[in-house]
């Protein structure tokens, strides 16, 4: 199983569609830091349908926190400086992968308390400056579960 880290997401259809993605793939979804929206927001459910409920949400204060409850993990960050593309890990069961916000990705505050080796980015053309949240966590928890031979399809 896959741990999906939102960290303050802003935009409730994006985090909608992530519930619906985890909820299709058996990814574990895990909210963080101060949301943009309640986590009831009409905007949210509509999004997520009725898979919000087929999923396991969670909501942390902190990375840190997260990361204590899910416990012995690999964690992966996906940031548009990474140092490797997300097709290039091997990805195995329990991993964690974190993705920042719409508006503002992760804090240099928080990219400096991780070693710069687990920042994967998405390919794009040159001059674009980032994916739709949605999207980026589409693309990247596909390439891990199709290396883990789509467990539990």
């Amino acid at each position: 199983m896959l741990h999906v880290l939102l960290h303050e997401p802003e935009i409730p259809p994006n985090t909608g569609n992530v519930i619906r993605l985890c909820a299709n793939t058996g990814a574990q979804l895990h909210l963080i830091g101060k949301l943009g929206f309640e986590i009831d927001e009409p905007r949210l459910r509509r999004a997520g349908l009725d898979y919000h409920e087929m999923t396991c949400v969670t909501q942390h204060a902190t990375v840190a926190d997260c990361l204590a409850v899910i416990g012995p993990t690999r964690l992966w960050v996906v940031e548009t400086g990474g140092t490797q593309r997300h097709t290039d890990v091997s990805y195995a069961a329990g991993d964690s992968v974190l993705f920042g916000s719409e508006s503002k990705g992760l804090s240099d505050a928080l990219l400096q308390t991780l070693p710069p080796h687990v920042r994967i980015t998405l390919p794009m053309r040159p001059g674009n400056r980032s994916l739709n949240l949605s999207n980026a966590v589409a693309v990247t928890v596909f390439e891990a579960w199709r290396q883990l031979g789509f467990a539990g399809s």
